[in-house]
């Protein structure tokens, strides 16, 4: 069974005007995405490629389509508001793609959300795909299979690479999740390793994490005293030099528990298949699913 995003999901897509909106949109109704609405202020009445109505605001987007789930595509100093109207609209899931949100902006997003019965996914992130349900993201849908097993992801890239590797190994994908990797965001791991704990036919979970902050430690500890799906995990960073940034905002490593090491050897202590490398990711699954 998928989580946060599958057949029952009507897709909105805030920036659907854009170059990088328009684009993914296509994507995602190829894959088979129920793709309801998309809203750009100013253009509304107009219809987007596939004949997908376009709306000024998300309000009336929801009003005349139902839509319980929006992709947000807009620059970042637009991306809070975008996700402050999903939210306010009483969205579901709503996926933030954009990259380079401020962090202030995030804080305020952060506080309405602890008011809000949703999930917020992102911001900086692919966002989410269940095989075979629906895409969610910008996550290329050739390399997944629809199968048992649920990721969740703080880079995008290594999740590509690992759903990759587990297809070819004919271990396919309840569902994919991308969290994102900027210092504050919507949904950290515990939350999503909590819906795959509780869906049935997710057999086998893979938390794939990076350098900077406690997520995977505070992940580490939750695996141990409440989860019954074996976890297999992999932590990015392990050449990385002390005090700078790589690739996302998130990931610094400031010495001691915040290392790609510290961050394993913790995993492992809590009795979690920790990886060496990504590549070793797909046949510790392999193992824990008896294969």
């Amino acid at each position: 069974m998928a989580i946060l995003v599958d057949d029952n999901t009507k897709l909105l897509v805030q920036g659907i005007t854009g170059r990088e909106g328009a684009f993914h949109t296509g994507r995602m109704v190829e894959s088979g995405t129920n793709v309801v609405a998309g809203v750009t202020p100013g253009k509304g009445g107009q219809t987007a490629d596939g004949g997908v109505p376009i709306f000024n605001t998300v309000s009336e987007a929801v009003e005349e389509t139902g839509a319980n789930a929006s992709v947000i595509f807009v620059p970042p100093q637009f991306a809070a508001d975008a996700i402050f109207e999903s939210l306010g609209s009483d969205m579901k899931t709503v996926c933030c793609i954009t990259e380079g949100v401020p962090v202030h902006d995030m804080m305020r997003v952060a506080n309405y959300l602890r008011f809000k019965d949703a999930t917020l996914i992102g911001p900086n992130c692919p966002g989410v795909l269940s095989p075979g349900q629906a895409n969610v993201s910008i996550m290329p849908r050739s390399i997944f299979a629809e199968g048992n097993v649920g990721v969740v992801s703080r880079s995008g890239t290594l999740t590509y690479q690992v759903v990759n590797e587990l297809t070819q190994m004919g271990i396919g994908q309840t569902s994919a999740v991308g969290i994102g990797g900027d210092p504050i965001i919507g949904t950290d791991f515990i939350e999503i390793l909590s819906l795959f704990e509780a869906d049935p036919e997710t057999e086998c979970a893979v938390m794939i994490g990076e350098i900077g902050g406690n997520a995977e430690q505070r992940a580490a500890e939750y695996i141990q005293s409440e989860m019954t799906t074996p976890v297999v995990a992999y932590i990015a960073g392990f050449t990385a030099p002390e005090g700078k940034t790589m690739g996302h905002a998130g990931a610094i490593v400031s010495g001691g528990d915040t290392t790609a090491e510290a961050k394993s050897n913790a995993l492992r202590k809590a009795g979690i298949r920790a990886a060496e490398n990504p590549s070793e990711v797909a046949q510790l699954v392999a193992d824990a699913l008896g294969k």
